[in-house]
């Protein structure tokens, strides 16, 4: 179920993606990606669409608009020396030695999954760019075990392990680029495949909420009940009504009181188009969308977004202090932690001032929150503080 403990990712593993050459990152409830320009949080970030689009077949067509595979892997060398790490010899490249690839997985306390993508077989395709699916895993419980797979996929074929352990084919041939998450659907032999694929579906990510002057969020639009905020925002007004009306009695109210004392935000609605209509304290009459300023629109965004009624397995959230005011951030983040009360939630955000709003937040509510604090070694990603022996247990499907 969405939103429960037992959804909840306990580890990310990512390698060879741009600047995370290598990289295992514990989660938990509530997590805070921080780091200064340039460290890889939008690279994280990124790469974490990468996998949800693994489960609508979408991350290889989204690495080909990246460039294909070889402007999206690991830029540095194969291996950093430890003279190069004393500073007593510069980076230089050298022979690789093994397949080149990009790894993406995840774990959490009931399944674990893993996709290893390579450069394509030389062909006569005209899609050069695709890279190949070379291998995938799905697992039980967190951690990588020949006894604990599940489904596994190496070059076209899908094998399905049955109850009594037994490994069976799948019944046909994978294309390169077809992922086993969404090309390879059996609610009889492969249940777990089959649910792993809806709960990575309901990840939503918020990245590019409109509030420039033709935001569509500004006008009037058609709305319907709208239970999930769109990407850019647009039925921002169908998706408040909703909340008023099935979602947490009073939480639209208590939101707009922390950020703006004695404000009303209301609804218009008028031949079935929904507008929103905010009384401000002082003003005489009510402001539309298209009167609001960008920080005010926004949080009314964010509001919709992120008391939704109906909260996905995970929510990312990609810098939402963009474009609000310093006074607005205990708002947004007391926003971030209730969320984090029904789902698990990763933010990425370089802005210090919110960083601590959302652990005073945290602090107050009792959710478990921890930053991930990234930093740059010889080029690559890292995270400050951790060593080798403190990642959590992470092991990669062999090809």
């Amino acid at each position: 179920m969405a939103g429960t403990l037992a959804a909840m990712l306990t580890t990310l593993a990512i390698e060879n993606y741009r600047s995370l050459r290598r990289l295992v990152v514990p989660l938990r409830r509530l997590n805070v990606v921080t780091g200064s320009n340039g460290t890889g949080k939008s690279s994280l970030y990124r790469a974490l669409r990468l996998l949800a689009d693994a489960s609508r077949n979408g991350a290889v067509a989204a690495l080909a608009r990246e460039g294909g595979l070889p402007s999206t892997l690991w830029a540095g060398p194969e291996n950093i020396s430890n003279a190069v790490r004393r500073g007593e010899q510069p980076v230089q490249g050298t022979v690789r030695t093994k397949s080149v690839s990009l790894r993406m997985g995840f774990a959490s306390d009931d399944y674990g999954y893993a996709m290893d993508l390579g450069l394509p077989q030389p062909s006569r395709s005209a899609f050069g760019l695709d890279p190949e699916i070379k291998r995938e895993a799905l697992w039980a419980g967190p951690f990588l075990r020949p006894a604990a797979l599940l489904a596994d996929r190496g070059n076209g074929g899908v094998r399905i392990r049955d109850d009594d352990g037994k490994w069976h084919d799948g019944g046909h041939v994978l294309q390169s680029f077809d992922s086993m998450l969404s090309e390879f659907a059996d609610p009889d032999r492969a249940p777990e495949l089959l649910s792993l694929r809806e709960r990575m579906r309901s990840w939503r990510f918020y990245d590019h909420l409109r509030t420039d002057a033709d935001a569509p969020a500004r006008q009037a639009q058609i709305g319907t009940r709208t239970t999930i905020l769109g990407p850019e925002g647009a039925d921002v007004a169908a998706a408040l009504q909703t909340i008023r009306e099935i979602g947490a009695p009073g939480a639209i109210d208590q939101a707009i009181e922390l950020a703006f004392p004695g404000s009303r935000l209301d609804i218009r609605s008028s031949d079935g188009r929904f507008e929103i209509a905010f009384q401000q304290h002082g003003l005489l009459r009510p402001l539309s969308g298209a009167e609001l300023s960008d920080g005010t629109l926004r949080y009314l965004l964010w509001v919709a977004a992120l008391l939704t009624p109906r909260p996905p397995a995970l929510l990312v959230l990609n810098e939402p202090e963009t474009s609000l005011h310093p006074d607005l951030l205990p708002a947004l983040a007391n926003l971030v932690v209730t969320a984090a009360n029904g789902t698990q939630v990763i933010v990425v955000t370089h802005s210090r001032p919110f960083l601590a709003a959302l652990q005073a937040g945290a602090d107050e509510t009792k959710v478990d929150l921890q930053t991930i604090e990234l930093i740059k070694e010889f080029g690559q990603t890292a995270i400050d503080g951790q060593g080798p022996l403190d990642e959590p247990p992470w092991k990669w499907p062999s090809r």
